[in-house]
């Protein structure tokens, strides 16, 4: 079982001048040589390959062509075997695989380090004649493409080698039966490399097949969210290096599983980070963050009666209100109404390595809650500070704060003014009632079930800054006003890095 780590989030804008590697699905999982050692290290003890070494026939194997077949030296050696009662592995470990990039490129070799001890009974001696075997197995993990030009992992050319393999002796005995064991030992050596290939090889593609269609179905678990839910898909394995990445397609279903959106690839790049020592990433695209940001924040309409509400807003509003019209300040009520309505969908933005989410947002004062003409109708391009967190096994957002970065007045019955002498008042109004309005709807969070399923624990949360890109208020175009004033475009995008976080 993986051990417990800690869950890192990375929200970047990611430059693609950076010397990594760009892709341009949906998504991409990274898997480091690291978490592909640990998963497989699993599923061999899940299927038993401990059992099946413990239960090779070593004498059978050494009895089919002793000496080589020649007809002299079998019978000497049949003698000798004759005196053997049984021989058998009695322990066996698997110590730690590696992975490491193969010498044909974009292959990864798995080598399987195996430590046995085998025990040899026979009549010469009371005690148990004990041999300690070393071999290795070896594999290659590569891709391949099938007739209909589908790419998909598989694991290779499992084989041991003598090479690698040492067999000695842990205790010696009397010269007759140490003749004996070297003379096992000698038939051993042939034997062994092909009885571990025959018997465990099956198990190690097994036991990699299994890993991966393990991960298949983990990655295709709907996240579920608000009442929608996001779905991944593998489009196509690639190895890099030591890294293994998996890009992935997405889609966005309601609750009764009608597909919503779909997010295949694109010209728009992926920038995905080195993994370094972390053990995996998932990297999502603008797009498919944006479209997770707009479910859990629908466009909604909110109507406040300030002055029940907000009595020292409801005072303020007043006092800002009679500074442009007198006559309609006097007209305010005790049911004064305030309507918020926001608009279109809100967009994750970084603007100096702080992560944003900007929104257009309505906002009308009516004299009382029975009026049907608002006073005014403010059209506000706001933005909030977008906090990331994990809690658990979900990805949490949290909003901060709300700024009005442009107000522009869209509909006056109180005469013509500027739309600046509310500003105050009216951001103050959407940090009491929007806010807490939009926290609520992101508390629940986003559920990471791959996080939880491989044992990873803690969490932490940073962000890289990456300098030379501007964005405007809502992607660097005003819906209001004149156009803004942003820079160069560039595709903000979410990584989950996984790093360990101790014992």
């Amino acid at each position: 079982m993986a051990g417990p780590f800690a869950f890192t989030l990375l929200c970047g804008l990611l430059s693609t001048t950076l010397a990594e590697t760009t892709l341009n699905p949906p998504a991409v999982l990274s898997l480091s040589r690291e978490v592909i050692k640990e998963r497989l290290t699993q599923e061999l003890k899940d299927h038993n390959a401990i059992d099946i070494l413990q239960k090779l026939p070593l004498l059978s194997s050494i009895r089919e062509k002793p000496a080589g077949g020649i007809p002299i030296l079998g019978n000497v050696v049949n003698s000798i075997l004759n005196h053997i009662i049984w021989l058998k592995v009695t322990s066996a470990n698997i110590l730690q695989l590696q992975v490491e990039p193969s010498d044909e490129g974009q292959a990864l070799t798995v080598k399987i380090p195996l430590d046995m001890v085998a025990g040899l009974n026979t009549p010469l001696v009371k005690t148990i004649v004990e041999m300690h075997m070393e071999t290795e197995v070896q594999a290659i993990i590569r891709v391949n493409t099938n007739e209909r030009g589908h790419a998909h992992l598989v694991l290779a050319d499992c084989s041991t080698s003598q090479g690698s393999l040492r067999i000695s002796l842990l205790h010696k005995l009397s010269f007759l039966v140490n003749s004996l064991a070297n003379t096992v030992m000698d038939l051993l050596v042939p034997a062994l490399p092909k009885l571990v290939k025959i018997q465990l090889c099956p198990v190690l593609e097994a036991a990699f097949e299994d890993m991966h269609a393990d991960l298949v179905n983990l990655l295709r678990v709907p996240i579920s969210f608000s009442s929608d839910r996001l779905e991944f898909d593998p489009l196509s394995p690639a190895i890099k290096g030591n890294v293994i990445q998996l890009k992935l397609g997405a889609k966005l279903s309601d609750f009764q599983g009608n597909v919503t959106k779909w997010f295949n690839e694109s010209a728009v790049s992926l920038t995905v980070p080195y993994l370094d020592t972390t053990p995996f990433s998932l990297t999502v695209r603008q797009d498919v963050v944006n479209a997770v940001v707009a479910s859990l924040l629908p466009p909604d309409e909110l109507v406040v009666l300030v002055d029940y509400v907000l009595p020292e807003l409801a005072r303020r509003l007043k006092s800002n209100i009679k500074t442009i019209s007198e006559k309609a300040a006097d007209q305010l009520g005790p049911t004064q109404m305030v309507k918020i309505l926001t608009q279109e969908t809100p967009e994750l933005l970084l603007d100096q390595g702080s992560p944003k989410v900007a929104q257009l947002i309505v906002l009308e004062v009516f004299a009382t809650n029975e009026a049907r003409r608002p006073f005014f109708t403010l059209g506000i391009e706001a933005s909030s500070e977008a906090q990331f967190y994990t809690k658990g096994d979900r990805l949490m957002l949290n909003l901060n704060e709300i700024s009005s970065d442009r107000i522009h007045l869209m509909n006056s019955g109180i005469g013509l003014f500027n739309p600046e002498v509310l500003e105050n008042i009216t951001t103050e109004i959407l940090i009491s009632v929007l806010l807490p309005n939009e926290n609520g709807k992101l508390r629940s969070g986003i559920p990471i079930s791959i996080v939880k399923a491989w044992g990873f624990e803690g969490a932490s949360c940073f962000l890289t800054k990456v300098s030379g890109f501007k964005h405007s208020a809502q992607g660097g175009h005003s819906h209001w006003g004149s156009p803004g004033q942003g820079g160069r475009a560039c595709t903000p995008t979410l990584t989950l890095l996984v790093t360990h976080g101790g014992p």
